[in-house]
């Protein structure tokens, strides 16, 4: 519990299309929310399980994030200094041979997620499938962002990219698949403008280590041409077995 004064507030609600699990949000685009909230890089921690379809407070206190169900703490950010150095970005041939061999295409423990889940309708999620580039230590998938992700701008709305930025990096890991991962944290820069709606662009991502039932991993988008427009780095926190 969290009781907060001297706060400035407003209501958002996550709507059901944009779950991780079936029953709650997806990780990625509840940190987004806060994002948009913070100047520059932002570190994103999530406390509870989101709840969809359910009028949430996000609360902005001194240079602090949070969002609140009643006096819930559902997640808090707050602005960080991010060093990340992503790898050169692979090629779009590359990116789309690899998201043939999307692990998750045939083991997925929340097969209708917003980002990765093969089991929804076409477009309706990301569809964002990557899969292991041959020779290398990365996942990658080509992803082509449709119109009802664009922003008021007509680009890419940033709270898109954050949820972009989510799941690839769980699979990167080498149990991806095997192992259960819920997403505890995610530090994350828009680094470049947003890409236009219909752009191809590139998602990937790679392990940084694990420490027991902690798992580290990053990720990045490009440009067709190479250019990072976004990256992040995932906690990943693998629940105790019953």
């Amino acid at each position: 519990m969290l009781k907060l004064a001297s706060m400035q507030a407003r209501t958002v609600t996550i709507a059901a299309r944009f779950n991780g699990p079936s029953n709650s949000g997806n990780g990625g685009y509840t940190c987004g929310l806060l994002a948009e909230e913070i100047d520059g890089p932002s570190e994103a921690t999530l406390r509870v399980p989101p709840p969809l379809e359910t009028p949430l407070q996000l609360v902005r206190e001194s240079d602090a994030v949070r969002l609140m169900h009643g006096e819930v703490l559902i997640a808090e950010a707050r602005p960080v200094a991010f060093d990340l150095k992503p790898p050169p970005a692979p090629s779009l041939a590359q990116a789309e041979a690899a998201r043939a061999r999307y692990r998750g295409l045939l083991n997925h423990r929340y097969p209708t997620c917003f980002v990765c889940g093969p089991g929804r309708p076409a477009h309706d999620g990301l569809d964002i499938f990557t899969g292991p580039i041959e020779g290398h230590d990365v996942v990658a998938s080509v992803w082509i962002p449709p119109p009802d992700l664009a922003g008021d701008d007509g680009r890419l709305s940033p709270l898109f990219i954050h949820a972009a930025l989510d799941c690839p990096s769980y699979w990167a890991l080498p149990r991806a698949g095997e192992i259960m991962g819920l997403l505890a944290r995610l530090t994350s820069s828009i680094d470049a403008e947003c890409p236009q709606i219909g752009e191809p662009l590139i998602v990937a991502a790679w392990p940084l280590g694990s420490d027991g039932r902690k798992h580290r991993g990053a990720s990045a988008l490009y440009g067709a041409d190479g250019r990072v427009i976004a990256r992040s780095e995932a906690l990943w926190i693998e629940p105790r077995a019953n």
